[in-house]
């Protein structure tokens, strides 16, 4: 069995300084992946003036969108709302999802955010797997706060050896979350074998800094790629990172 993944950040699908609507093309670009679970940050979950003004704008909230006929499962944590709309983090499964829940880990009120966890059925495994797709803070304090956050969550939720994914947008360019949930959790980042440290994903056109992660428990890592350049990074500011993933053991 291996189950592959993919995170993105699809800057509520616009591209790079919101010059162009997207969402079309970068439907198409997340089917060319081929991925059994996806794992979206800022996902336009109602937006009423960007439906105004374009005429090709989806009629569904962008999850079920680009999940359509790939995906046949989805889950969607708002956490920024607002008066003509909202957003938030978002996972497309092809496998059942057995449970979800949004936990709100907001620092301050400037900055909304959220931790999305779902249980997946995943056909060859025994225990549903944990999914959490993540979008942290940008100032460090923040981010401490909602990866102990984080970790207490998963630690009462899925204890002990239980199958765990965790992916998202961290902010995290001075690599802290390696100290603090490689430590609790026992999770190792899928490029650690490659790499020896998270890969470069911002800004897409030629990454630099290290933002975005997936971290895994339970799972050995046969294959992880950073998607940038062209024509990724005429689709948002954040590369695509997938892997592939087999049940340890």
């Amino acid at each position: 069995m291996k189950l592959r993944i993919c995170t993105y950040n699809i800057h509520k699908g616009f591209s790079q300084f919101n010059r162009r609507m997207v969402i079309h093309e970068l439907r198409d670009r997340l089917r060319s992946l081929d991925v059994d679970l996806v794992f979206l940050q800022e996902v336009q979950g109602l937006h009423v003036g960007h439906a105004s003004r374009h005429p090709n704008w989806p009629e569904p909230p962008q999850h079920e969108f680009l999940a359509e006929d790939v995906w046949h499962q989805t889950a969607y944590g708002g956490n920024a709302v607002y008066d003509h709309g909202h957003h938030g983090n978002a996972i497309l499964s092809r496998f059942p999802i057995v449970s979800a829940n949004n936990q709100d880990v907001s620092d301050h009120r400037f900055e909304r955010r959220g931790l999305l966890h779902c249980e997946v059925q995943v056909p060859g495994i025994e225990q549903p797997v944990h999914c959490v797709c993540a979008h942290l803070g940008l100032f460090a304090g923040s981010r401490r706060r909602q990866m102990e956050a984080m970790a207490a969550r998963m630690e009462h939720l899925a204890p002990g050896g239980a199958p765990l994914i965790i992916a998202g947008d961290f902010n995290d360019w001075r690599n802290r979350a390696q100290d603090l949930l490689v430590e609790r959790l026992r999770v190792r980042d899928a490029f650690e074998a490659g790499r020896g440290r998270p890969p470069r994903s911002f800004p897409s056109r030629m990454p630099v800094f290290r933002l975005d992660r997936i971290y895994v428990r339970g799972f050995s890592v046969s294959r992880a790629a950073v998607h940038s350049g062209l024509p990724w990074s005429r689709i948002s500011d954040h590369a695509a990172l997938t892997a592939e993933l087999e049940p340890a053991g």
